[in-house]
């Protein structure tokens, strides 16, 4: 089977792709891959080496969310109108909302990564003004959706947003993000460390929550102090007492770090997803995490949960997990088992193969 799949080169996103492009490469299918946004760097495509059926064809088309990007978004449906004629793909994998109602021939999966309003709601607690950038992204993620032969999510939650501030789709489907266990070392002696891995400047990610007091364990935090087109940082930094702040990190440095830490600290509250927990999970790290409805749905009883956004209850269980090493183990433990059972990278692949297959059966009765 050929597919055509899309994608951006910010954040998860691309973590994502690389994981499905990878698999469904390995297990014989033809890929296209289209990148919208900013060029990747070069260690961004090094994985692409050993994929030779892998067609990759980088733009800069401007993402849809940006404001000022309508004109981009055009531009960009006639590049893949006339890339599909060329490469004639079984199907198209669409991981933006914009590219659901292309007028093609050729069943279409919308993937809902994330999204503005659900983004808006869980940071400010009300839905963004009506604006007419706002009013023009609800429209264009409405009219992605009814496009599509299918639409899926990566939670049933972020399924669920859709519905709740777009519309219904007439088919979807819930299907997890997947890493390759064999990235992660599971089995490294472990330290009296923190992970957390996140943008610091933004609220969603909600890596404030670390740095509002003293910490009694030793924390690491890795990503952005600064959002991109800007050069001042968040705040002023005051870093508490034995809290320590990278920047960016490769994959496999990430990997170092992970396999050195005891626990893993999912901030966030708001994540469709969230791979950093995962990553940290194939490398038996305690996972404290938010109380936010999809740690609760994909982890379950396999998390330590901390009051919802509250710094006091997160340095608490920290300080529990850190005193107490066999209830450490533990959770490290079940993590371990949840991420092996439920979110590989070879049963996310194997979920959409079925997916593909499914509505190109559909659409050839059609």
């Amino acid at each position: 089977m050929h597919v055509l799949i899309t994608s951006d080169t910010v954040g998860g996103v691309w973590t994502y792709t690389q994981e499905l492009v990878t698999g469904l490469v390995h297990a014989g299918h033809c890929v296209t891959l289209v990148s919208f946004g900013k060029l990747p760097a070069r260690h961004q495509t090094a994985w692409m080496q050993t994929l030779p059926r892998l067609d990759y064809r980088p733009t800069e088309y401007r993402l849809e969310w940006m404001e000022v990007a309508e004109r981009d978004i055009e531009d960009s449906k006639r590049y893949l109108e006339l890339l599909t004629n060329e490469v004639r793909p079984d199907v198209l994998h669409l991981s933006q909302y914009c590219y659901g109602d292309l007028d093609i021939n050729i069943p279409k999966i919308v993937v809902a990564h994330s999204d503005i309003v659900s983004w808006w709601v869980a940071v400010h607690g009300r839905k963004p003004e009506d604006t007419p950038w706002i009013r023009n992204y609800r429209q264009l993620v409405t009219n992605g959706l009814r496009g599509a032969d299918l639409v899926v999510a990566p939670s049933q939650w972020m399924l669920d947003q859709l519905s709740k501030y777009y519309l219904r789709p007439a088919a979807s489907l819930v299907i997890y993000n997947g890493r390759d266990p064999a990235l992660f070392r599971a089995n490294h002696d472990k330290e009296d460390l923190v992970l957390s891995v996140g943008r610091v400047w933004d609220p969603a990610k909600n890596i404030s929550l670390l740095l509002e007091r003293e910490q009694e364990a030793r924390i690491s935090v890795v990503g952005w102090e600064r959002e991109p087109g800007r050069e001042e940082r968040v705040r002023s930094l005051n870093l508490p007492r034995n809290v320590e702040l990278f920047g960016p990190k490769s994959q496999k440095e990430l990997s170092e770090l992970y396999s050195r830490a005891a626990i893993y600290a999912a901030t966030s509250r708001y994540e469709p997803f969230g791979l950093a927990p995962l990553e940290a999970a194939f490398s038996r790290c305690a996972l404290v995490l938010n109380d936010n409805p999809v740690f609760h749905e994909l982890w379950g009883d396999a998390g330590v949960f901390f009051a919802r956004n509250d710094a006091a209850d997160l340095a608490q269980k920290l300080k529990e997990l850190l005193r107490n090493s066999e209830l450490r183990d533990k959770f490290a433990e079940r993590a371990f088992r949840t991420a092996c059972e439920k979110f590989s990278a070879s049963r996310m692949v194997q979920q959409y193969e079925h997916a593909y297959q499914e509505i190109s059966s559909t659409a050839k009765v059609a």
